[in-house]
C-alpha cells in the first residue's frame, strides 16, 4: 500500500523550468505546493563547476545530466505497422533528468516564433486559400495570439536577461536586428554577444545576397545583470561549454540561476528530488492527486487539489496516456486527441572549408554565439509556388571547439589514420558550420502512444513515439537549405559540404532536444488536449 503524504494545494510533476516558475508564482499567492523531480538535486556550486564540469566524456558523451534510459525511455518506429523498438541509449534528442531540467544543459538560444505562427490555419487560408495544402498537413489555430503573448514574451526575456538586438519595437523596425519578428514593446534587457569570426563570415555572404543578418538572441549574458526578481547573472566567458553543460559562471539562464531559488526560499514550496511519478490519480473528472516513487523505492500517494504537468514534451502526453486521462489519439481514425499531431526539427547543415586561409578559432564559444538570418521563416517569404507551408532559419553558431567532437573534415577523407589526423589538423580552426533550424508541421501519422510489448522498471508501459518527416516538410528542407548553400558559396570558402535531409528520420543521431506536441494547447477539444489557459479538457484539476 501506498504511503499517503499530507495533502497539499498543487503539485508539480517536474523540476526544470516550468515548475520553477509554476513553484514561485503559486507559493507567492499562499497556496502549499510541492515539486517532484526523477533526479537529483543540482545546485550551480558545488556541481557545475570547473575543472569537473568540463568533462566531454562525462556530459556530451556519457550524458551524465540526461534522462537515464535504463530505467524509463520510449519506443520508436518511423510509421504504423512497424515493430517499434526501445531507445537503450540517447541520441537525437536529450531530456534533462535531475533539477532544472534540460534548462540546465539548454544553448541558450531564445528565440520568439513569429506572430503566424500562432494563427497558422488561418494564415494560411486568408493568403494562399482552403486547397493550398492537403489533408495531411494537420495544421491549426493556437486558441492563442501573439499580442496577447508578448507581454509574457518580454517578461521571460527579462528573467532570462537575453542579450540581442531588437528588430521591431512597437512596429518601428530597427537596424541590426532580425526585420521578420514581431513587434515587441523594448529591446532586449542586454546587448548582443560578441560576434564569432564565423558569425562576421556568415554575416558578409548573406548580405551580398541581400539577406538580413543579426545576432542570435541568447540568454548566455552578456554584462553583468539583475533580473526582476533580484537574481545576478555575471557575463559569459565564451569558454564553449555550453550545450550539455551546467554554466559554472551565473552566465546561462538556468532555473538553478535565475528563478528557482526564489521559490525554495518561501516555505509554501517544496522540491522532493529522486521521485518518479508513475500517474496522476482522479475521479474521472478531478484530479486528486499523484502516485510516485521515491528515493527509497517506496510508493507514495501525494493528495492535491491540482495537478501541474511539468515534465518534458513527451513525457507529459505519456504521463496521460497512462494516467486514462483524455482519449488516447488513434491514427487509423484520426480521433481523440492525447498523443496527436507530434512534431520535432527539421535539420540540416552546411560545412564551409577554408583549408588554412582563415582563423576562426571555435574553441572560443557559447551556446547561442552565432548570426542568423529569418529571411526563409513561415511569415518572411511568400510561399505561393513552392506547396508547402514552414520554414527555417539559417545560422553560423560557434559553439564548440571541444577535440571529442569538433574535428570538420570534408567528404571522402577516411574515418581514422594518418590521413583522418592530417585533415582534422588542417581544417579544425578554419571551417565554418551553418545550421537550417526547420519547422515541423504536424501529420496524421506522427503521434505518442504506449508500447503494447516494453515495460519500464517500474513496470509501466514505454511511450511509443512514431514519426518521420512529412512531405511538406521535405520540400520545405530542401528549398531553405538550397538558400543556405547560396550563402555558404558567398563566404568564400574553398570547399563546401551540404547536408541535406535523410531520406527518413533516425533517432540515432543528436539533431535538437525541441520535440513539440502531443498535448496541443487549442480552443476546440475535439482536436486539443489543453485549452489556451493550459488547462485539461477532460480533468479539471489537471494542466501545465
Amino acid at each position: 500500500m501506498a504511503i499517503r503524504k499530507e495533502p497539499v494545494d498543487v503539485v508539480l510533476v517536474g523540476g526544470g523550468a516550468t515548475a520553477s516558475i509554476m513553484g514561485k508564482e503559486l507559493a507567492e499567492a499562499g497556496q502549499s505546493v510541492v515539486a517532484l523531480e526523477r533526479g537529483p538535486m543540482r545546485q550551480t556550486v558545488p556541481d557545475f563547476q570547473s575543472p569537473t564540469m568540463h568533462d566531454e566524456l562525462k556530459y556530451s558523451v556519457r550524458h551524465s545530466l540526461m534522462q537515464d534510459p535504463s530505467v524509463q525511455t520510449i519506443t520508436f518506429r518511423n510509421f504504423v505497422g512497424q515493430q517499434a523498438l526501445p531507445m537503450r541509449q540517447l541520441g537525437s534528442f536529450l531530456p534533462g533528468e535531475g533539477v532544472g531540467g534540460a534548462m540546465v544543459h539548454w544553448n541558450g538560444q531564445t528565440w520568439r516564433f513569429q506572430p503566424e505562427w500562432f494563427e497558422l490555419q488561418s494564415w494560411v487560408r486568408d493568403r494562399y486559400g482552403d486547397d493550398f495544402l492537403p489533408d495531411d498537413v494537420a495544421i491549426q489555430d493556437w486558441g492563442v495570439t501573439y499580442d496577447e503573448l508578448e507581454p509574457y514574451y518580454d517578461f521571460w526575456e527579462q528573467v532570462l536577461g537575453v542579450s540581442g538586438t531588437a528588430g521591431n519595437v512597437g512596429g518601428e523596425a530597427r537596424d541590426g536586428g532580425n526585420p521578420f519578428e514581431g513587434p515587441r514593446s523594448r529591446d532586449y534587457p542586454n546587448p548582443p554577444m560578441k560576434q564569432s569570426a564565423s558569425g562576421h563570415l556568415f554575416e558578409k555572404g548573406a548580405r551580398e545576397l541581400g539577406l538580413a543578418p543579426f545576432p542570435v538572441p541568447s540568454a548566455n549574458v552578456t554584462r553583468h545583470y539583475t533580473n526582476p526578481f533580484g537574481a545576478k547573472f555575471k557575463p559569459c566567458m565564451y569558454c564553449g561549454f555550453c550545450e550539455t553543460y551546467g554554466c559554472e559562471h551565473y552566465s546561462k539562464a538556468s532555473p538553478q540561476v535565475a528563478i528557482l531559488p526564489f521559490a525554495l526560499k518561501n516555505p509554501n514550496f517544496e522540491l522532493r528530488p529522486h521521485s518518479y511519478v508513475l500517474r496522476v490519480e482522479h475521479d474521472g473528472e478531478e484530479a486528486t492527486g499523484v502516485t510516485y516513487v521515491d528515493a527509497e523505492g517506496q510508493e507514495v500517494f501525494q493528495p492535491a487539489g491540482m495537478v501541474a504537468l511539468c515534465a518534458f514534451a513527451h513525457h507529459n502526453p505519456i504521463l496521460m496516456l497512462k494516467s486514462g486521462i483524455g482519449q488516447a489519439y488513434d491514427p487509423e481514425t484520426r480521433t481523440g486527441t492525447v498523443g496527436r499531431n507530434f512534431t520535432y526539427q527539421t535539420m540540416t547543415g552546411i560545412s564551409v572549408f577554408y583549408d588554412g586561409d582563415v582563423r576562426i578559432n571555435p574553441f572560443m564559444g557559447a551556446g547561442a554565439l552565432g548570426t542568423a538570418t529569418d529571411d526563409f521563416n513561415n511569415g518572411s517569404f511568400d510561399h505561393s509556388d513552392l506547396g508547402f507551408v514552414g520554414g527555417a532559419y539559417i545560422a553560423a553558431y560557434q559553439t564548440t571547439g571541444r577535440p571529442i567532437h569538433h574535428h570538420p573534415v570534408p567528404p571522402g577523407t577516411p574515418r581514422w589514420g594518418a590521413e583522418w589526423k592530417q585533415a582534422v589538423a588542417r581544417h579544425y580552426n578554419s571551417t565554418v558550420g551553418i545550421t537550417v533550424h526547420g519547422s515541423s508541421t504536424p501529420h496524421p501519422n506522427n503521434y505518442i502512444g504506449l508500447d503494447p510489448t516494453y515495460r519500464d522498471a517500474f513496470g509501466q508501459p514505454l511511450g511509443m513515439l512514431t514519426f518521420d518527416f512529412p512531405h511538406n516538410d521535405r520540400q520545405m528542407s530542401h528549398y531553405v537549405t538550397s538558400k543556405a548553400e547560396e550563402i555558404a558559396h558567398a563566404m568564400g570558402g574553398n570547399e563546401i559540404s551540404v547536408g541535406w535531409l535523410d531520406d527518413h528520420y533516425s533517432i540515432v543521431p543528436y539533431q535538437t532536444t525541441h520535440n513539440t506536441g502531443g498535448a496541443i494547447m487549442g480552443a476546440d477539444p475535439e482536436t486539443s488536449v489543453v485549452n489556451r489557459y493550459l488547462q485539461s479538457w477532460t480533468c479539471t484539476t489537471c494542466g501545465w
